[in-house]
């Protein structure tokens, strides 16, 4: 009795242990599904081998393709996707720097955010494991040029918690989000970008 109670636990501790694991899946779909438009606050970390760096900032995000990121700290930069243009304005340099949009984006994680349609065209996913009450879900490129070698995508319950990006170069981006609305409701203006008089625009 002792050995077929042992047997049961392990049976039952395992399945338990595969629906935790599924629940951060089951978690990104729901959000990916049901989200249109979502706003908050952001850390961004990145560490490299020789360094970290630390910024943080406010971000706006209306699907499909509209978003805003503007970094205040240590320094002042917007990102603006209109749809059809992708704006980076640096304040320090007084210069603008535009993109066509759908090459800019591509299937980089930025897409993910943005575009319903992207996780599941642009990524092989699974779930990851949870640490500190977050539940992970590993998105692979399913594309090997993307720059990217995965994306991790976190889930405190149902809100987003982070996003982590290792490049192929083994740099480590972590995007911890916070304040999460996912009912914004945005004066569209926001999105759209005019370069200020007397900054230079750069066309790539």
């Amino acid at each position: 009795m002792k050995i077929l109670g042992k047997t049961i636990f392990t049976a039952l501790f395992s399945l338990a242990m595969n629906l935790a694991q599924a629940s951060g899946l089951d978690t990104l779909h729901k959000f990916n599904s049901d989200t249109d438009g979502i706003s908050g606050q952001f850390t961004q970390t990145v560490k490299s081998k020789k360094r970290t760096q630390v910024t943080s900032g406010t971000f706006a995000i209306q699907r499909p393709g509209l978003f805003r990121w503007e970094y205040v700290k240590p320094y002042k930069q917007t990102i603006v996707g209109d749809g059809k243009t992708v704006w980076l304005y640096d304040q320090d340099l007084a210069q603008v720097t535009k993109r066509p949009q759908n090459q800019t984006i591509g299937d980089s994680p930025a897409a993910i955010l943005s575009n319903k349609s992207a996780l599941n065209a642009n990524y092989s996913l699974a779930d990851d494991g949870q640490k500190d009450g977050i539940n992970y879900i590993q998105a692979k490129p399913k594309r090997s040029n993307t720059g990217y070698q995965n994306i991790r995508i976190g889930f405190r319950g149902d809100n987003l918690a982070n996003m982590q990006l290792k490049d192929s170069f083994g740099n480590l981006t972590t995007i911890t989000f916070t304040q999460i609305n996912t009912q914004p409701k945005f004066d569209r203006s926001i999105f759209k970008f005019t370069p200020p008089k007397g900054v230079d625009v750069l066309t790539q």
